[in-house]
């Protein structure tokens, strides 16, 4: 059985963020986004500040069992996509609902899910991704 240390409990004064809470944050944030919602619009419908739906969104506040029921209420989603079931607890790999978090990545995503042409959205996929390893290898 794992022993927790008061910092994993949350009693200390700078509580270490969990990786799950910060993981259900994200998934908060991409189906906010992808609905176009405002946090204070998310807010409004949970009955919490924008100041809270950030904290959740960050992994920074836990999100309650009951109101994650809600916020799945309010999104028309499974409770379940909010968890990895797939990855292990100490599994390190990055999950792809981390990538939302970077300013833009959202709106890409639905702009590339409008291109109906399969090999337009290759080329795209191709072109950005050769972007992105030439940054790498300039070390930007």
């Amino acid at each position: 059985m794992k022993q927790w240390t008061n910092a994993m409990r949350g009693q200390a004064t700078g509580r270490l963020r969990d990786p799950y809470d910060r993981e259900v944050g994200v998934r908060i944030l991409s189906l906010r986004m992808s609905h176009q919602m405002s946090q204070t619009e998310l807010g409004k419908h949970l009955g919490v500040t924008f100041q809270q739906i950030q904290k959740y969104e960050k992994g920074t506040n836990r999100v309650s069992a009951g109101r994650l029921q809600r916020i799945a209420e309010v999104f028309k989603v499974p409770i379940s996509v909010f968890f990895d079931t797939k990855k292990a607890a100490g599994d390190e790999t990055k999950s792809p609902f981390l990538y939302l978090e970077v300013h833009g990545a959202v709106q890409l995503l639905e702009a590339y899910a409008r291109i109906r042409n399969s090999r337009l959205r290759l080329a795209i996929v191709k072109a950005v991704e050769q972007v992105a390893s030439t940054q790498k290898a300039n070390g930007k």
